[in-house]
């Protein structure tokens, strides 16, 4: 289920031609669309990423918390359950303050970490004052070996649709992460309400959230 109202929901800005061309084709396989989605899903995040940045640090400070109301009322009590954030990138939205308040609730959070290129992530238990090390991207990880299986993702989107299929980076990082964790944990993705696409093709190898969690 989706908090964002149907009527956010906004028209592509100079979609790539080829796209239209995908819907109402019957009997095409994966394989032949997917090179044709790819790239609209590169124009398409580009397009996003700079909206987002384009915001205003004192806003986006502002949604963050408005997000991080919403996902206290849709998680309840986060005692003793493990839930899996993220480090902020690009303009993301910053819940590290309420990473901070779920430790004060007895709760134990985590971050994703970047083995190698193509793999699944892993979580390392995380908590505020925690040593860190710049992973991938520079983004800062757990500098620790233990690893953790998250009961609860909020996994940070750049893009979303209707049936809660989540545009990321292109990396593929998070479908790869769930699909090999040992019991599925509850997806909740995180993202600005204006980044809610009337669809990003999914694909077979798509997964979508359980949730998705905006402000915006």
């Amino acid at each position: 289920m989706s908090d964002t109202p149907g009527d956010r929901t906004r028209p592509h800005a100079s979609p790539p031609c080829f796209m239209h061309e995908l819907d109402g084709r019957a009997g095409i396989s994966s394989a032949e669309v997917w090179p044709e989605v790819r790239r609209w899903r590169k124009a398409t995040r580009d397009r996003l990423i700079a909206e987002r940045l384009a915001v205003p640090a004192a806003e986006r400070t502002h949604l963050a918390d408005i997000i991080a109301q919403k996902l206290d009322a849709l998680i309840g009590d986060p005692s003793g359950r493990v839930i899996g954030l993220y480090w902020p990138f690009r303009g993301e939205p910053d819940l590290r303050p309420w990473l901070a308040t779920l430790h004060d609730r007895g709760a134990m959070t985590a971050l994703p970490v970047v083995i190698q290129k193509a793999a699944p992530l892993v979580f390392r238990p995380y908590r505020p004052g925690d040593t860190l090390e710049r992973g991938v991207w520079n983004i800062p990880v757990p500098a620790t070996d233990k690893e953790i299986v998250p009961d609860i993702v909020v996994s940070p989107l750049v893009g979303f649709d209707k049936g809660n299929y989540r545009l990321g980076y292109g990396g593929g990082f998070y479908d790869r992460t769930i699909a090999a964790l040992p019991r599925k944990p509850l997806l909740v993705g995180i993202g600005y309400a204006f980044s809610q696409l009337p669809t990003i093709y999914p694909q077979p190898h798509d997964i979508p959230m359980d949730r998705i969690v905006t402000a915006g």
